[in-house]
């Protein structure tokens, strides 16, 4: 006899295990229409059908649980182990939450069907009005047309500060290097012989100057005598 109540404990735990899998993908299917940006007027046959399966899947759970209560009730207290009661207790709260999940669902896509209703509604409304004031549809075209002119100069005068913003920071760079420069003349014309050194210097590139372009000369010379 606890041979078989085990063997019927293992039974309807692997039911209820794999119902509660198939639970969990069902959920997946059924999240994306709560999250579709236009949910037609009605429930399409697809919503309707993932919603049904899902409830028949958590009345087959409660099926199976009450199964599993009577079956660990009927054992005694020496075989009835804790870890059988945790697992019950565990497949209940599933159960609970499962439910708990449906609701929420079905709740946020008759919410966001509602909303997709109520828009499409309002712009029929706004079509119908137009079609019948084509005054003021001109008008409102007209008013949009404004509207897209006054954001286009609004980022061309972001995009003018942005450039003057720019030029002006490059003219403090510019000031900044000029006074760089200032005081690197000034601290060279305080030290003792640094302009005669710069002086030097500056004669010396000017005579090899003045040698490599002879050489220069020189060559287009003898190149020009010899064709």
């Amino acid at each position: 006899m606890p041979s078989s109540t085990g063997n019927g404990w293992v039974q309807l735990r692997q039911q209820t295990r794999s119902l509660e899998s198939q639970t969990d993908t069902l959920f997946h299917a059924y999240s994306r229409f709560a999250s579709a940006p236009n949910l037609p007027p009605k429930p399409t046959e697809e919503e309707t059908k993932t919603e049904t399966q899902i409830q028949e899947l958590l009345e087959k759970r409660e099926t199976l649980i009450s199964q599993l209560t009577r079956l660990l009730d009927s054992e005694s207290l020496l075989t009835a182990s804790a870890l059988k009661q945790n697992n019950l207790s565990r497949h209940r709260e599933t159960l609970l939450e499962h439910r708990h999940t449906l609701s929420r669902l079905r709740s946020s896509i008759s919410e966001s069907r509602q909303r997709a209703n109520l828009l499409s509604t309002v712009r029929s409304d706004i079509d119908a009005y137009r079609s019948a004031n084509p005054e003021s549809a001109e008008a409102d075209y007209m008013l949009d047309e404004r509207g897209r002119i006054d954001r286009s100069h609004g980022v061309a005068d972001s995009v003018l500060s942005q450039a003057y913003a720019v030029n002006e920071q490059f003219g403090v760079q510019r000031e900044m290097l000029g006074n760089v420069q200032r005081r690197i003349v000034g601290a060279a014309g305080k030290v003792p012989g640094i302009n005669g050194l710069i002086g030097r210097i500056g004669a010396k590139k000017r005579r090899d100057g003045v040698i490599l372009g002879g050489f220069i000369a020189f060559c287009m010379l003898v190149f020009l005598y010899f064709m």
